[in-house]
């Protein structure tokens, strides 16, 4: 008899016995899952991902194509992870030194984004709401809600939750064009009100 399963993985994913995928998460074309993973509800990983032995994902975690998410990561809930980006897990890699005992975290805090093809070095956590552009290359910790470009990474501005740059007046307050949420900006935190 047919396991049956409360999440959707393409015929041609790998899903290894030992891991944890939460009700509603769709896996699709050529992506693998490994042993003592853990996959939130309502994720979505996309075609060509790996996901590796001890990795958690949160709730509603979208990975899109050609992600490699290695031991060590923990991505919170409502993460977006752009496709081909880059999470490394060794600080100095060499093909004949076994490092695994080595392995470094990386925290992606709630409601991130790490955009196509950026690269973060193991050991840096990025904050919750924070915005990774496109390309760049992660080396120090990325503050909660702080806009983050180029290689390597310099913040640039303030993000809302909703991903919009936040215009902060004299008085230190911001409002999300999208949502009307209001922000604070006070010793270099943003803080919602």
């Amino acid at each position: 008899m047919e396991k049956q399963t409360s999440y959707f993985a393409h015929e041609t994913a790998v899903i290894d016995e030992g891991c944890n995928i939460g009700a509603g998460t769709k896996i699709w074309h050529f992506s693998h899952i490994m042993p003592d993973s853990v996959l939130g509800e309502g994720c979505n990983i996309g075609q060509n991902v790996v996901i590796s032995p001890g990795v958690i994902l949160g709730k509603n975690v979208k990975v899109q194509n050609n992600v490699s998410i290695y031991t060590g990561v923990t991505c919170e809930d409502d993460v977006f992870l752009g496709p081909s980006m880059v999470f490394t897990n060794v600080i100095n890699p060499r093909s004949a030194i076994n490092r695994r005992g080595q392995f470094l975290k990386t925290n992606v805090g709630q409601g991130a984004s790490i955009g196509a093809n950026a690269t973060i070095v193991c050991g840096n956590d990025i904050g919750e709401y924070a915005f990774v552009g496109a390309g760049a290359v992660i080396t120090k910790d990325v503050l909660p809600f702080a806009l983050v470009v180029g290689n390597p990474a310099k913040q640039i501005g303030w993000m809302s939750h909703h991903g919009h740059r936040l215009d902060f007046g004299t008085d230190g307050k911001a409002t999300c064009p999208e949502s009307g949420n209001e922000y604070l900006l006070e010793n270099n935190q943003v803080i919602p009100l």
